[in-house]
Formats: C-alpha cells, structure tokens, sequence
C-alpha cells in the first residue's frame, strides 16, 4: 500500500474511540503522524463506562503503519489546547491537517429524550456546542497560525446532516450548521494563503454508541417502520471510511477546488475509488441506492442493483433557506 500522507503532521481531535478512532486509522494507513487527543489516555476499567482510550486508539494507529501521539486534552479548557499546539510546532515545526471531531454531547441528546427545546434549561445548549463547535473554532485558530506562514495545510470539520434538516433537536442542528458555515467561512480567509477548509459528513456510523442503540432497539423489538433500516443497521459505514476519505482529500494536489464545500463522505470515496473496511461501498444518504430501499424495505437485498444516482441539492433543499455550500 502506498504512503501518501508520509512525512505529514495530522491532529486528530476527539480520538479515543468511535469515528475519531476511525480517522486516525485511516491516516495511519496513509502514513501519517498523527496527534490524537482525548480525556482518556488509559483504558477505563469502569462499570457502565463506554470502551476507549487514546492507548487503544494509539496502538490501532500504529498496526495501520502510522506514527501515533496521543496526547490528553480536555477540549473546554483553551489552555491544554494551547499545549498540544505549542507541542507540535516544538516537535516538529509545522503542521499539514487538523480534524475537528471531538464531541461531547451525544450524553445530553441521549438524557433530552427528544422533548422540545424550552423543556431542556439552557445549558443544553452548551453541552452540545461547547465541545463542539466553539472547540472547533479554537484548534482552527491554532492551526492556521503554523499553516498559513507555509501557505499549506487542510482543516476539516466534521458535521452531519444535521446541519441540512432536523435532528436530534435545535441545539445539535444549529451546531451543525455552525460548523458547516464555519468551514465556509474560514475557507474565504484562508484561500490566498493555499489552506483549505471543509466540512465533512459521513453517512450513518457504526460507531460503538450507536451499535449499542441499534442492539438496545432490537432487543426491545421496536417495530416501527421509521426504525427498521436502523436496526437492520442498512447501508452503514465503518469509522474507516471517513478515515481513508479524510486522508485521500489531503492527499489530492487540486484539493483546494473543494475548499469551503461540504464534502459528503460515500460521494469521496466514489470519487476516489475507496471502500469501507469490509470492502464494501455505501451509498449517499442521497443517493437512490439509499433512499429507495431505506423507504421500501424489500428492497434492501437488491440495493447494489439500483443506480447510484444522487439527487439533485436543488431538490434536498426546497424547504431550506441559507443552504451550506455543497459539492
């Protein structure tokens, strides 16, 4: 396999598990070193505690053929962010990637429940966008002061569909947006200096958090239709997968004619000709490989049959004023 990213410094935020785990595996496969922060460095041995470290996520890295460095950071403190930035520019001098990942309120969207936004208190809010969208502007900020002196480098900003329609209440879809426009914006600023900004949108992840409620929800042999492709766990991909598309972006020298655009994961990875992990190529959730057969079921067995067809963002965004840039 070749090495693409070998000899680039990537920064992975949010890496102790789930799709940050997964990103920085696939940079590792591409050769890259790769920073990866989080609050747990050790395995937690913890009752009722979500498996993950930055140890685990480290020696996966590793394995992959990349140079791992986990450093603990706790991302609502500006200080210890400061720290990994100082860290790196005394390490090594420079810096090509960041990924903005880290993310600390699915708990606080699990405890709403899904009651409407004036029955939560205002510190929703905060728990959904502190760590989150704040905390990714802050690493962008640090990252553009070693990036634009050397008129080179990529931010990429994870986000969601989310940022498109309505999900999982106000808080998380107006982080979402957030985080789009932030990748927009900060692609004006950053264009003349060669750095480019997107935000990225994988399709529906089979991170650990949401194995265990695909399994919670069969196990409580929830039958509604809405639910069924959840539970089947249809067309899912791996944390893998916004891996490998995350390092093949940063491996493209034309990678500037996508910055400030949203960059849909299993439409990078066809461009690229990449698949998940288990060699397998999920479809766009926009794509009439998915939406057909998530809305017929019997379908679902004869999905690779139906064309790969993305419906038109004309189309995607008829009731939505103020669209993200897409492409």
């Amino acid at each position: 396999m070749t090495k693409p990213l070998e000899g680039k410094v990537t920064v992975v935020t949010g890496a102790t598990r789930g799709l940050g785990k997964g990103i920085a595996i696939g940079l590792g496969e591409a050769g890259a070193t790769v920073y990866i922060t989080g609050r747990s460095l050790d395995p937690s041995t913890g009752e009722g505690q979500l498996s993950g470290s930055l140890r685990e996520t480290e020696a996966a890295v590793e394995a992959a053929g990349g140079l791992c460095i986990p450093v603990q950071v706790d991302h609502s403190d500006d200080d210890q962010v400061r720290s990994l930035f100082d860290r790196i520019q005394s390490d090594f001098g420079h810096l090509d990637l960041l990924v903005n990942n880290v993310y600390a309120g699915v708990q606080a969207l699990m405890n709403s429940q899904g009651r409407p936004f004036w029955e939560s208190e205002p510190s929703f809010w905060d728990a959904c966008n502190n760590v989150g969208l704040r905390s990714h502007y802050v690493t962008s900020v640090l990252a553009a002061r070693m990036m634009t002196p050397r008129q080179q480098g990529m931010i990429c900003t994870i986000s969601s569909w989310g940022g498109l329609s309505y999900i999982f209440g106000v808080p998380y879809g107006v982080g979402k947006s957030g985080c789009d426009r932030l990748a927009a914006d900060m692609a004006v600023e950053l264009k003349p200096y060669n750095v480019a900004s997107l935000s990225i949108w994988p399709g529906i992840v089979g991170t650990e958090q949401m194995s265990s409620m695909a399994d919670q929800m069969a196990a409580s042999e929830t039958n509604d239709r809405q639910f069924s492709g959840f539970q089947e766990r249809y067309n899912w991909e791996t944390p893998l997968l916004t891996g490998r598309a995350i390092a093949a972006l940063a491996a493209d020298p034309t990678v500037m004619q996508h910055t400030g655009r949203v960059q849909i994961v299993a439409e990078v990875a066809q461009r690229y000709g990449l698949v998940d992990e288990d060699g397998t190529s999920p479809g766009s959730l926009r794509s009439l490989r998915f939406l057909l057969p998530f809305a017929v079921p019997q379908l679902r067995p004869y999905a690779n049959l139906i064309p790969n067809l993305n419906l038109p963002w004309s189309l995607m965004l008829l009731s939505r004023l103020g669209s993200p840039r897409l492409g």
